[in-house]
């Protein structure tokens, strides 16, 4: 598995536990002890431990996102793991840097990580929540930056 993927899967194990205790454990703690647990070898934890602290320096304008491009679905009656994916997925499509991840490559690994651990239309939907923001953000802000 390689080094990125197998730090996403982790980063969203860890949101899993945290938001499965609500909140009220220290998200940084569950990332060090679930990557000392699975991943006791890796060699680039730092992108874990980034992708983390994006995930919750941007989480209130990714939940944002979340409600409104899954209206039909209350962010609270979301899966854990959808909901924790579409936060990573988000995070990695909108706010970090392009020249990190591409795009593609963002959606790609949320539906990966959607399918290795959420049920059985968790990559459908988690294509479908970020393809439409694709669309809507990405594309429209590339087109822009064309026309300049």
């Amino acid at each position: 598995m390689a080094t990125r993927h197998l730090s996403r899967s982790i980063v969203m194990q860890s949101l899993y536990e945290w938001d499965f205790w609500r909140g009220e454990k220290d998200p940084k703690e569950i990332l060090e002890k679930n990557l000392n647990e699975f991943a006791p070898g890796l060699e680039e934890k730092e992108f874990a431990y980034q992708l983390l602290e994006g995930i919750f320096k941007y989480k209130d304008e990714i939940d944002k996102l979340i409600e409104k491009y899954a209206p039909e679905w209350p962010i609270e009656q979301i899966t854990m793991v959808d909901r924790n994916v579409l936060r990573m997925g988000i995070y990695e499509l909108v706010f970090a840097k392009r020249e990190d991840v591409p795009p593609k490559v963002a959606i790609n690994e949320a539906i990966e990580i959607a399918k290795t651990f959420g049920g059985e239309s968790s990559g459908k939907f988690i294509n479908g929540v970020l393809g439409s923001i694709y669309k809507d953000l990405i594309v429209k802000e590339e087109k822009s930056e064309k026309s300049n």
